[in-house]
């Protein structure tokens, strides 16, 4: 009796599967074909309201579709209920990048206290969102921030983050500029690990600064304040 059951189940799975995959494909071909110019999909995938699909492009940019393909939004898809973005969330999820993946040789550190909790930052000399970032952050201790130059804003940036680079000590030049106002003396060296991480951030979509990431993989993009700070750190080290 519990073989006839077990083939019963396995049946209708398989049923279910072919269904899935049969609207994935059908929502593939409709919105290739009357979208030419669309972006390649990388997934399809069923949202928790029913018969709206996740369309997924570019790794990490999410649209939403019916079963036919006959509409695209874009836009958040919010659970009311449960007072949760569900887009928002999705899209944090697939940003999140593995700490140990990110090219810490191309970054310098920042020691507090301890050291024993762990953070990376994307930032530009030039940006004053950073400044206040700076500053607030002086508040957090225990932790070792890898600071990586990423001059996006203008020439002037990547001038000044090659002085820092450069520097007999990058940190000091780096808080003194940030919190204290007080550029980096004019100084030359091998700057390519800043071209290297200007190409990383690219890749990875680090579109402003600053942009932070956590031992967890978390990626948080703004100033937050250290309040905000500790609550992330907290929530790595508890994962």
């Amino acid at each position: 009796m519990k073989s006839v059951k077990s083939i019963i189940v396995l049946g209708l799975l398989a049923c279910s599967l072919s269904a899935a995959w049969a609207q994935e494909a059908t929502i593939r071909k409709n919105l290739a074909e009357r979208l030419p110019s669309f972006a390649k999909i990388d997934e399809v995938s069923k949202t928790p309201m029913n018969g709206l699909y996740e369309v997924r492009v570019n790794e990490s940019d999410i649209f939403y579709t019916d079963a036919e393909g006959n509409f695209l939004i874009q836009g958040n898809l919010i659970d009311v209920k449960a007072k949760r973005n569900l887009t928002e969330e999705r899209v944090e999820k697939l940003s999140a990048i593995d700490f140990d993946a990110l090219p810490l040789k191309d970054a310098f550190t920042v020691v507090r206290g301890n050291g024993k909790r762990k953070m990376a930052v994307f930032e530009d000399p030039n940006c004053g969102y950073c400044k206040r970032f700076e500053r607030d952050l002086q508040k957090v201790s225990d932790v070792t921030i890898y600071m990586f130059l990423y001059p996006i804003l203008s020439p002037d940036s990547t001038d000044k983050s090659k002085n820092i680079w450069c520097a007999k000590d990058k940190a000091k030049a780096w808080l003194d500029l940030m919190v204290r106002d007080q550029p980096a003396a004019k100084a030359s060296c091998d700057t390519a690990a800043i071209d290297r991480n200007i190409d990383f951030g690219r890749k990875h979509k680090i579109t402003g600064t600053p942009t932070v990431f956590f031992a967890d993989g978390s990626r948080v993009p703004g100033a937050i304040n250290a309040q905000q700070v500790e609550k992330q750190l907290s929530s790595a080290k508890a994962q």
